[in-house]
Formats: structure tokens, sequence, C-alpha cells
């Protein structure tokens, strides 16, 4: 899976090593990917690799589709995790900077399942693709967001037009859109006084109709379920994973 070496994607890596999946952890960070590899495999006796990978190379993520395929005999499940934000409000934000964050978290998103489908459907085996989104996928969110907003947008609708490109082949294609959720990264957040909380405007900050903040391993449990037989008969949606903050 992509992006896995902290954050969502190491929740969901740990989650998919516990369930006995092999699992190759592709990061653009090395040194992080490799220290969650190391871990996951120790803690769950799992067979769990990682690789350095460039979201943004098409040519990184075919050698990472390559690479799981020699290790692990075939692929069964890809995940698309890799992205980045942006907070550039709209009439500052320039071209480079929204064609980077297109590059990454929807065109690295097409790469990524467009060399897995080829892989499984040379298997004929079927197989499973996971494309994280984000509530800003379904919804404008907060000043700043127009590129990031615009990615999202678009991995929605590549997971509805893929499911539908991929049914025959027995490839299921489903996407997770969480609202905030703490991570590694954002931690320090639960620090913030509620004044602070109240006055920041993305969605889902200061809780959810739940009580509470989501946490990565919210995020995680869902992919194990959209990988899993449990889901065998969903394919095209894209599951809003935000404690009810948009309904």
């Amino acid at each position: 899976m992509t992006g896995a070496a902290w954050g969502l994607g190491k929740a969901t890596a740990r989650r998919l090593a516990e369930a006995g999946a092999a699992v190759l952890i592709a990061d653009i960070d090395e040194e992080a990917a490799a220290q969650t590899a190391s871990e996951l495999a120790e803690r769950y006796s799992a067979n769990v690799k990682s690789v350095c990978m460039d979201a943004a190379d098409s040519g990184s993520i075919t050698a990472v589709a390559d690479l799981a395929e020699r290790l692990f005999g075939g692929l069964d499940i890809w995940v698309n995790n890799a992205g980045i934000p942006s907070f550039t409000p709209l009439l500052d934000l320039d071209d480079e900077e929204f064609d980077n964050v297109l590059a990454i978290n929807l065109r690295g998103a097409f790469v990524g399942a467009r060399e897995a489908a080829r892989r499984m459907m040379a298997r004929q085996s079927g197989g499973v693709i996971v494309n994280v989104a984000s509530l800003a996928g379904v919804m404008g969110i907060s000043e700043g967001q127009a590129a990031y907003c615009a990615s999202k947008h678009g991995v929605v609708g590549l997971t509805r037009q893929m499911s539908i490109e991929l049914a025959g082949h027995g490839i299921r294609v489903l996407g997770v859109a969480p609202g905030f959720s703490l991570t590694e990264k954002t931690m320090f957040i639960a620090e913030w006084d509620e004044e602070t909380i109240k006055s920041c405007p993305i969605p889902g900050i200061g809780g959810s109709r739940l009580g509470r903040v989501g946490v990565a391993d919210d995020i995680a449990r869902a992919i194990l379920f959209c990988a899993s037989d449990l889901a065998m008969f969903m394919t095209g949606s894209t599951l809003l994973l935000d404690g009810g903050v948009a309904a």
C-alpha cells in the first residue's frame, strides 16, 4: 500500500498484517517505511517489506507493483493512500502547487490502480483496490483547500468509474473518505484549547456527532472491511468516515 510509513497508512498496514496479509509498505520516506515494516513484521510475525516510492512518479509506482508481484507472487489488494495537503488560498494558489497536489493525490491513485488492475487481470484472480479520498472529496471544507478538494473529488469520481470498467474482471474498487483524524502528525491538535478549536474552520476538528475526534485506526478498520469478503458485494462506493460531521 502507498503512503504507509505513518498515519492512516501505517494504521491500515497494521490491520492488514494482523489479519494475515503480506504487506508492502511503500512511501517516499524510505527510513520510516523500513522502520514500520520491521515493527509490523516483528509484532505480527507477518511478511512485511518496505520500498521507497514517489507517488508523483508513474515509473516509481509501476516499480512498486512489480516488486509486490515478485515478493508475494501476485497482488490481491492495492491501497492508494499517498497524498499531500494544500493550504494556499485560491487567489494565491499557483499552477505549480495545484499540479503537484493533483499529481500525487489524483494521478498517483490513478496510476496505482491501473498498475494493480493490470496485474490482477493477468492472474485472472480478481482483487480489491481501495482509494483513500477525504471528506474534502464530497464537500468544500475550509479556506485554502481548492487544490486538495479538487484532487479528492477526483479520487471519488475515479473510484466510481474504475468500478465500472473493472467489475467484469472480478476486481472491486472502493473508496474511503475520512474526516479529520488524529495521527502522529496531527496529535498536537488534541492539546489545543477550546477557543482555538472552535475557531478552526476544518470540519470535525473539534469532534463529531459521535462525541469524539476520529483516529487513524477508525479508517484502518474500514479499509480492512473494504478489502475483505465482508464487502464482497460492494464496488464503486466511497464510505464516509467522519463520525456524522457531514450529515
